[in-house]
């Protein structure tokens, strides 16, 4: 039995997160405990833990922050016990050392970085970035594992995350130039798509994610 621990924090796609990594467990045969939470208690307990987000950085960062003692029971179970982690949109943009969407916005400071807004070099294609788009530069992470060279996941995002760290880059995207689509470091993983949008690729990277021994 693996016991998943989902952050509920008012994000908005815990629900649909919870769907996808339920029917990713059923498909690989891992019995599955969630638990959509914000209990410090059962978040130092879980063998996995998931942190999705939509929306701005600044709402979601005030959302953890103003869960008690949540940040301190992720930071514990995260880096003190190496609990696999995996951060969803906005959740992985939440790693970076701070966020620049409208103000500047202090992050977890998992991955040294920061999350600025998305300036494609062709004037006409819009921001947000979204839809269906290529991986690119996939690293040999078991996270990815099995999706392809240049599997298509769906994003929907108007900034990224830019590591100040090339090894933490997992997998990059291109949308009128080069942005990180994928992050990892040690026992912590983060995608700016949405694996729970991203049909086949998305199920074998959640999957993958549950049988992951970092």
């Amino acid at each position: 039995m693996t016991r998943l621990a989902i952050i509920d924090y008012g994000s908005g796609n815990v629900r649909s997160v919870s769907r996808a990594l339920e029917s990713a467990a059923a498909g690989a045969g891992i019995t599955l405990q969630t638990d959509l939470t914000d209990d410090p208690d059962r978040i130092r307990r879980a063998d996995r833990i998931v942190l999705p987000g939509v929306g701005h950085f600044a709402d979601c960062a005030a959302g953890l922050i103003a869960r008690e003692g949540v940040i301190d029971a992720l930071t514990e179970a995260v880096f003190r016990k190496g609990v696999p982690f995996l951060g969803v949109c906005v959740g992985m943009q939440l790693m970076a050392d701070v966020g620049r969407e409208d103000v500047e916005t202090k992050g977890l400071g998992w991955i040294p970085g920061a999350v600025e807004r998305l300036k494609p070099k062709d004037a006409s294609l819009p921001v947000p970035h979204m839809g269906w788009n290529v991986l690119t530069n996939l690293s040999d992470h078991k996270v990815l594992a099995g999706l392809g060279d240049e599997p298509h996941v769906y994003f929907v995002h108007s900034y990224a995350l830019t590591p100040e760290k090339s090894v933490h880059v997992a997998a990059r995207c291109d949308y009128g130039g080069s942005f990180t689509a994928a992050v990892a470091r040690d026992n912590i993983f983060g995608t700016q798509f949405h694996p729970e949008k991203s049909q086949q690729a998305g199920q074998r990277l959640l999957a993958n994610f549950l049988a992951w021994k970092p």
